[in-house]
């Protein structure tokens, strides 16, 4: 049985405001409940300008956007931040809070104009709190936690809104090797134990090779391959895209990238 599209891209081409190019050109993916998609490239490349085209956020030169069938700019914020959490790569708390009340935030478009937090709000907050590991923190200042702590923390806060979509622009920069690894297998029980949606911004090739159904590569703002990571990221491929050599092999049936040293010129 086909799965429900959940936000799709077709054709897309955008430019921002008095930029001397467009920045993304033809770019299109389909993303069904249910699956994880990574978007790969170089710095630059325009993968968190595709994020922000996916949310309705950057105005199209040509091509169209839907969510769940409906074009994405016509969804009100309120609506959109019901179905799509989102963990956008940089973000400033000027805020003195604790880490419970950040993670509530992540209710508030289910709240009601004159209605309290529930039970079904706090449980949701401790829920996205155990998945991510950070109900230890729940009672922490937020300028008291490490990068990688508060980037848990900022996931959960995400996954408090329950949303059918789970946009991620390089969630595991300043995690560990524990939480890098813990983060990616989370999000993969999520896709596949609650049929979520997952689009994935990372610069970990080989992460998103072995956990993405299927991954999308960019190279100047053109998509230079999509499909199944082994079928996307051969070595031409990556040696082209990312300009630097590399060898790939197979684990568990999955590609992996090892970047080579340069040759230096025999004198």
């Amino acid at each position: 049985m086909d799965r429900e599209l959940i936000v799709a891209l077709r054709g897309v081409t955008c430019r921002y405001p008095d930029a001397a190019r467009d920045s993304l050109v033809s770019v299109s993916l389909e993303l069904p409940a249910g699956e994880l998609h990574a978007v790969l490239g170089p710095n630059g490349s325009g993968k968190t300008t595709l994020v922000r085209a996916a949310l309705g956020l950057v105005p199209l030169v040509a091509g169209e956007v839907e969510i769940l069938g409906r074009p994405a700019h016509t969804w009100s914020r309120r609506a959109l931040a019901r179905l799509v959490g989102v963990l956008p790569q940089r973000e400033d708390n000027l805020f003195p809070q604790r880490v419970r009340e950040t993670v509530l935030l992540g209710r508030y478009p289910h709240l009601s104009l004159f209605g309290g937090v529930g039970a079904t709000d706090r449980a949701a907050v401790d829920g996205a709190l155990a998945a991510c590991d950070a109900a230890d923190l729940a009672d922490r200042w937020l300028w008291t936690l490490s990068g990688g702590e508060y980037q848990r923390v900022r996931l959960a806060r995400a996954l408090a809104q329950e949303p059918r979509l789970l946009v991620l622009d390089e969630p595991t920069a300043s995690l560990d090797l524990r939480h890098e690894m813990e983060l990616f297998e989370l999000v993969r029980t999520l896709v596949d134990a609650q049929g979520l949606g997952v689009l994935m911004i990372t610069h970990h090739v080989n992460l998103a090779a072995r956990f993405a159904d299927r991954v999308l590569l960019l190279s100047e703002g053109r998509p230079a391959g999509a499909g199944a990571p082994g079928d996307v990221l051969t070595r031409e491929t990556v040696e082209r895209v990312f300009a630097w050599p590399v060898s790939i092999t197979p684990f568990e049936d999955r590609p992996q990238m090892t970047p080579l040293r340069l040759r230096k010129e025999a004198r």
